[in-house]
């Protein structure tokens, strides 16, 4: 939903162009020029939450009532406006592992070290958790787990 609506036709297009218009290529948002802008600055990622999160929520609790059921909802963020009786769950990985990863997807040192900064350590994620999804083995390992948190939820 965060790459939703930075979108051209996206609810947060319209304002993230107008106050960062050179992260803006014919029309198109640059997420990870984005990314280097307000990572490298706590007041500036500030900004951008009041412009996205809104949006974002919007969107989850309107998709989540039209699903019924169980329903997943991926936040890179803490983010407050959750229902306090939705369950935590944290999906897991060592920080040697997480860069390692962010590395094989083309992202240097010093963007992964700044964007990590700008995050809630791995233990104050962990310490939010009302269950911990393991991410560190295997993909059929990480699938079993999921599978049996969705059973047990």
């Amino acid at each position: 939903m965060g790459h939703e609506i930075l979108e051209r036709d996206g609810a947060a297009h319209a304002e993230v162009v107008a106050r960062w218009p050179s992260v803006v290529d014919d029309g198109v948002i640059d997420r990870r020029a984005l990314g280097r802008i307000v990572f490298s600055d706590q007041a500036l990622l500030t900004e951008l939450e009041a412009i996205t999160h809104p949006h974002i929520r919007r969107i989850v609790h309107e998709r989540v009532e039209a699903a019924g059921g169980l329903v997943f909802v991926e936040v890179p963020v803490p983010v407050r406006w959750l229902p306090e009786d939705w369950p935590r769950v944290v999906v897991d990985v060592p920080d040697d592992l997480r860069v390692a990863r962010l590395l094989g997807r083309g992202m240097d040192r010093a963007e992964i070290e700044q964007r990590m900064a700008a995050q809630p350590s791995r233990e104050a994620w962990l310490e939010m958790a009302d269950h911990v999804v393991d991410n560190s083995r295997s993909q059929t390992e990480l699938e079993a787990e999921v599978e049996a948190l969705v059973a047990a939820l």
